[in-house]
């Protein structure tokens, strides 16, 4: 009993530091309140021109992972773990969502959207950035363990500048495995990626 009162109290004290950290202050309050070495995202009023797939719910990696310096691994909690990156759970996005509603209309909109489906219990359908063919073997958690903290920038780009995610490099292209595998020293041999 003792522990899940402890695991409640972690919980909701970091439930707490989430609505702190990511209250909806006013804009000039906002950019004082972003980390020293965090980009403040721009305002876009046209996403037609943006690069990438359209996504159901107007997701702003600039926002969560430049702005306000959200990990990768947050959201993608199991991509050190797993061959898989992991979509984040309803469950991950909600944590902070029940309480943040956004600080302009465009990100109200779109938090709204997410809070329906929420209350639905259905999930976003996102489209898929990033394809590899079935043949090929690549375990994200091998990866990031070995390149570390700019694991995810290497195939990806600077997701933290992306106000939409789009594909930066020809990660489906084996001539960009090899290129990186060469460049890293490590292993060229077939059996490695395909199995």
């Amino acid at each position: 009993m003792r522990t899940l009162a402890i695991v409640l109290g972690g919980v909701g004290a970091g439930g707490l530091a989430a609505v702190l950290a990511f209250a909806s202050p006013s804009p000039q309050a906002q950019q004082s309140q972003a980390p020293a070495d965090s980009i403040t995202a721009p305002v876009i009023s046209d996403t037609g021109s943006l690069k990438g797939p359209r996504q159901p719910i107007f997701f702003r990696h600039d926002i969560h992972a430049g702005q306000f310096k959200i990990q990768c691994q947050y959201c993608h909690y199991s991509v050190d773990v797993s061959p898989e990156p992991g979509i984040p759970t309803m469950q991950t996005c909600m944590g902070c969502h029940l309480v943040v509603a956004g600080s302009d209309s465009s990100s109200r909109t779109e938090i709204r959207k997410l809070r329906e489906l929420w209350t639905e219990m259905k999930p976003v359908e996102w489209i898929r950035v990033h394809f590899l063919p079935r043949h090929a073997h690549f375990p994200h958690q091998r990866h990031i363990k070995a390149l570390g903290p700019t694991a995810c920038a290497t195939c990806h780009g600077d997701v933290s500048r992306m106000p939409q995610v789009f594909k930066v490099n020809q990660v489906d292209n084996m001539g960009f495995c090899i290129t990186c595998h060469v460049e890293r020293g490590v292993s060229r041999d077939c059996s490695v990626c395909h199995y």
